[in-house]
């Protein structure tokens, strides 16, 4: 089953949960052992198995434990920069988003005054 074709988030998570048990049970480890090598707690691990969420480090953590982290390529690709983009940062990697263009219409100000005229 492809995880792009889960409709929700928590069959999405539920797939990832069983991906991992089945590589974890592939390589004959335990939770308990798994959890020790990647360095997070065995409920961490069995939340994760259930589908469950838990933070992003140890997801990381586990990938990593099990040799899967080099596949994240997969997941979230490398994006390339457009030519334009390209021309304008020579070079360099882009750190913000720029805002949105919004034409702006001005008022003319009102004329100059003290603020004590009657």
């Amino acid at each position: 089953m492809k995880i792009t074709h889960l409709t929700t988030d928590s069959a999405a998570m539920q797939e990832l949960g069983a991906r991992i048990a089945r590589h974890r049970l592939n390589r004959n480890l335990t939770q308990a052992t798994l959890a020790a090598e990647a360095g997070v707690s065995v409920p961490t691990v069995q939340r994760l198995e259930q589908g469950k969420s838990c933070q992003a480090s140890s997801l990381i953590r586990i990938l990593r434990a099990l040799k899967l982290l080099d596949h994240l390529d997969g997941l979230v690709p490398e994006p390339p920069a457009s030519p334009i983009q390209q021309l304008r940062m020579r070079g360099k990697l882009r750190r913000r988003a720029s805002s949105p263009h919004v034409t702006h219409i001005r008022e003319r100000p009102a004329a100059w005054t003290w603020g004590d005229e009657p």
